[in-house]
C-alpha cells in the first residue's frame, strides 16, 4: 500500500505509535492527550504547534488511509488509536524505527539506535541497519537513505510517508555532540520533558473528571 501523508498526519501517527508502546496504561489517546503529544518539545523534530482542528483533520486523513481509528473505549471521552500493525504488517523493531523517523525526521543509524531504545532495544548498530534494510526492501519502500550532507560522515535515513522532496532538502537540526561537561543542554531537555509530562497528567485529570458520575 502506497501512502503519502501530510506533516501533521505524520506527527499524529508517530505520537499514537509512541504512546501505545511507552505509556500503554494511557492508551488509546483522547484528543486532548494527542494534541499535547503532538506539541511536545522533547523527542520531536520539528517542534509543532497543532491546534484541535489540525489534529482532527490529520486523524480523518489517517482513518481514510486505514492507519488510525476511533477506539472502543469506556467513558464519554472519544479516544483514538493507530492501526499500523494491520495496515503495514510491521515487526516490533520496524515499528520502533518508523516511529522515530516519523517523530524526528531523517536520522543516522546511531541516532536511531539510541532514540528508539525506549520502544525496542537494538543489540547493535548492525541490527538497526538490518531493520532499515527491511523497511527499504518493502514494496513500496517505507524507508530511504538520503545523500550525505557536506561535512558529515554518516548517511541519514528517512521514512517515505512524506513526499520525497520534503526529505531531499532536510538538514540535520540537532546540535553537534555536546562536550562531556556541558550539562546545560541536557538540563534544558529534561525541563522540556517535565513540562510535557505535566501537560499530559493534566489532560488525564480532565478526562477522569469528565468520566466521574455527576
Amino acid at each position: 500500500m502506497s501512502v503519502t501523508l501530510s506533516p501533521e498526519s505524520a506527527r499524529v501517527l508517530g505520537c499514537l505509535i509512541e504512546k501505545e508502546i511507552t505509556t500503554p496504561e494511557y492508551y488509546p489517546l483522547s484528543l486532548n492527550a494527542l494534541i499535547n503529544a503532538c506539541n511536545q518539545k522533547s523527542n520531536r523534530d520539528p517542534v509543532m504547534q497543532l491546534d484541535e482542528d489540525a489534529v482532527r483533520l490529520a486523524l480523518r486523513n489517517l482513518t481514510d488511509k486505514g492507519l488510525a481509528r476511533n477506539a472502543h473505549a469506556e467513558g464519554r471521552v472519544p479516544k483514538y488509536e493507530h492501526d499500523v500493525n494491520n495496515a503495514l504488517q510491521l515487526s516490533r523493531r520496524e515499528v520502533a524505527i518508523l516511529c522515530e523517523l516519523l517523530l524526528r525526521g531523517p536520522q543516522t543509524p546511531g541516532e536511531l539506535r539510541g532514540r528508539a531504545e525506549r520502544m525496542f532495544k537494538f543489540e547493535s548498530l548492525d541490527d538497526v541497519l538490518a531493520t532499515l534494510q527491511r523497511l527499504m526492501e518493502r514494496d513500496p519502500a517505507l524507508a530511504i537513505v538520503l545523500a550525505r550532507q557536506p561535512g558529515t560522515k554518516e548517511a541519514r535515513y528517512a521514512h517515505t510517508l512524506l513526499p520525497i522532496d520534503a526529505h531531499s532538502q532536510a538538514t540535520p537540526s540537532h546540535a553537534p555532540a555536546e562536550p562531556a561537561l556541558d550539562c546545560e543542554p541536557r538540563i534544558s531537555r529534561l525541563e522540556d520533558e517535565v513540562r510535557d509530562l505535566r501537560r499530559e497528567i493534566e489532560a488525564l485529570r480532565q478526562e477522569l473528571a469528565a468520566r466521574a458520575p455527576r
